[in-house]
């Protein structure tokens, strides 16, 4: 089966490990900031860089804002992610929101490192000060971290919490 790597991979797996795997072109710039010497030894694994379409874009974004996982992922999560839904095939990867969100769509993930996640979490939006809880719009401010903004009820700051069972 396919598997889509997402940068941990690229940047801890050996590069024997790396061959075959399906990666998005915008990885490129972000694995050379994050580590200019290993960008150079991934050039040298036979990778499948795959562009990402624009359904295949805006699938990923519906994806990840079923879940409430869109506002915390990055433009490069969201290519990767598109290219697992694209291609059904295993996504690689040791970033939660990512494997929340892929799961979530039906599709089966593997960790570079850490341990999977073992549960599909939805996520909402949720005020600090009164408590007031609402899906996470897909118009929020993409950000790993951080208020949302302010509640409409109260002015609290508003932030994304796992939905109560």
């Amino acid at each position: 089966m396919e598997r889509v790597l997402d940068t941990a991979a690229l940047l801890h797996w050996p590069v024997q490990q790396l061959v075959g795997g399906i990666c998005a072109p915008s990885q490129v710039e972000e694995l050379e900031r994050l580590s200019p010497a290993r960008a150079l030894l991934v050039e040298s694994a036979d990778l499948q860089w795959r562009a990402v379409s624009a359904p295949a874009l805006k699938r990923a974004k519906d994806c990840a804002k079923a879940t409430g996982d869109l506002p915390r992922l990055s433009d490069v999560d969201l290519d990767v992610l598109a290219l697992a839904l694209e291609a059904e095939a295993v996504l690689v990867t040791d970033d939660y929101r990512l494997q929340n969100a892929y799961q979530h769509a039906g599709g089966s993930v593997e960790s570079v490192a850490n341990a999977p996640s073992k549960h599909v979490w939805i996520w909402e939006q949720r005020c600090t000060g009164c408590g007031a809880t609402s899906a996470v719009s897909s118009e929020v401010s993409r950000s790993k971290k951080g208020q949302l903004g302010d509640c409409d009820v109260c002015g609290s700051p508003v932030v994304i919490k796992r939905r109560r069972s």
